[in-house]
């Protein structure tokens, strides 16, 4: 994938998760691309509801359901995806949260059909297990992960737990758990130097114990799936370590849903994977993985394509 001073350029897949979806999402590529419009109809068919008409015209409320929201965001992905085809070839891959699923369909780990169907269910579940425990979140900025941490272990006991739940970069950590930990555990991080500390929107308290009822449920789901070796090596959020074959493929999504997203160790190890000459190319709705790499791996090569525009520009330039 291209040249750098005559060294090839090793390509990293990064696939988006939850919060990135938006009225319109994909309509752009559906209309241009017969390739996209296919996935689309696919995904679809597969969950047994028009999902795409959610995504390209709302309601909004309708779309940012985690179980709509989560199938929508793997949809704009792989409809990019299929639109690259072989301009790809990526070197190795990662997604963020429900995006690693959409990095093992590109790897042909997982089938798009199973994977709608799976990320369909893990939105349901995740619903389930935060009316059932409500749980919160709250991102962290401008204060060391460690510390943040540390904070949360301070804080939990045995009336609730907080933990780090999403490693995003350095300085960027969002925190998980029960309401009265994740706020005090809020109150001690602003306290120890935290530039903002910001309640999220979300239903549950996503990569915390507290979805131990959901992964439960995912669990038998996964097991009813069938996985094959990745094509190229997957960086599980998880262990933030390169993933080969089937079953430790099925495993990392299996203790996903209880374990923090280590966005942070997992883009090092596409880089120590990749070496020297790399660059990292987002797929699906948004920049926000872009973005947070250059914070990991500062003056990293990083490109977003999710619009057909930018698609187009990308496939006449390869």
């Amino acid at each position: 994938m291209g040249e750098h001073g005559g060294a090839v350029v090793k390509t990293v897949l990064l696939c988006p998760g939850q919060g990135a979806q938006r009225v319109g999402m994909g309509k752009d590529l559906a209309e241009e691309f017969p390739r996209a419009r296919e996935v689309f109809e696919q995904i679809d068919e597969a969950i047994g509801t028009a999902l795409s008409q959610v995504m390209w015209d709302g309601p909004e409320e309708e779309l940012t359901l985690t179980h709509n929201a989560q199938p929508a965001i793997m949809a704009h992905t792989l409809a990019a995806c299929a639109v690259l085809g072989d301009k790809l070839r990526p070197a190795a891959g990662a997604g963020h949260s429900l995006g690693e699923y959409s990095a093992y369909v590109v790897a042909r780990s997982l089938e798009i059909v199973d994977a709608a169907h799976l990320v369909r269910r893990r939105g349901e579940l995740m619903l389930e297990a935060g009316k059932d425990r409500p749980g919160t979140m709250t991102a962290v900025l401008g204060l060391d992960s460690d510390k943040v941490d540390a904070l949360c272990s301070e804080c939990s006991d045995d009336s609730g737990v907080v933990v780090a739940a999403n490693i995003n970069a350095p300085d960027q950590t969002v925190i998980s758990g029960d309401p009265d930990q994740v706020t005090k555990a809020g109150h001690l991080c602003k306290e120890a130097g935290a530039k903002r500390v910001m309640p999220l929107k979300v239903s549950g308290a996503f990569h915390s114990p507290l979805m131990a009822p959901a992964r439960a449920g995912l669990h038998s789901e996964l097991n009813a799936v069938s996985f094959s070796d990745p094509k190229f090596p997957v960086i599980a959020n998880a262990t933030a370590e390169a993933v080969s074959d089937a079953k430790a493929a099925r495993q990392g999504l299996d203790e996903q849903l209880t374990s923090p997203v280590r966005w942070v160790a997992s883009m090092q190890r596409a880089a120590e994977i990749c070496g020297e000459h790399l660059r990292f190319v987002e797929v699906g709705p948004g920049k926000v993985l872009a973005g947070l790499v250059k914070r990991i791996i500062p003056g990293a090569s990083c490109v977003s394509l999710g619009t057909a525009e930018n698609l187009r520009a990308f496939l006449e330039e390869n």
